[in-house]
């Protein structure tokens, strides 16, 4: 314990859950999108995150998204984060992005819904 009660805590205590599962999940690693996140997730797909301003774009990118999961068959509802701090976090410097299980995939990119279903396959799913 540091000066005025302040110091580090255990790597443990101060580490955030990698996934929109809110730590349900364990077998996570942050570097890899092969892993499983959630429990249950189809092909190994946990989470798919589009973080934007909520400008056209980005909502273009939510809908090509949702209609991507809808023809692959994936029941994943895709989360739109517009949180600034949120998305500083991913180092995102240009929007819309696309997160699929915690790793940006693209940014600064209006993907169609195509592209999507192929950059989906192309990450093994």
């Amino acid at each position: 314990m540091g000066l005025f009660g302040f110091g580090k805590k255990k790597e443990e205590e101060i580490k955030a859950p990698a996934c929109s599962c809110n730590g349900a999940c364990e077998t996570y690693e942050a570097e890899s999108v092969e892993n499983t996140c959630c429990e249950g997730a189809k092909e190994g797909v946990c989470c798919i995150k589009i973080l934007g301003s909520g400008c056209k774009s980005c909502h273009a990118l939510l809908e090509n998204t949702q209609a991507a999961l809808k023809h692959m068959g994936l029941s994943i509802e895709p989360e739109y984060v517009t949180d600034m701090e949120k998305i500083m976090a991913y180092g995102v410097m240009s929007m819309p992005a696309l997160v699929v299980n915690e790793k940006v995939v693209s940014m600064g990119k209006v993907l169609k819904a195509a592209d999507v279903e192929k950059l989906l396959h192309k990450l093994g799913f």
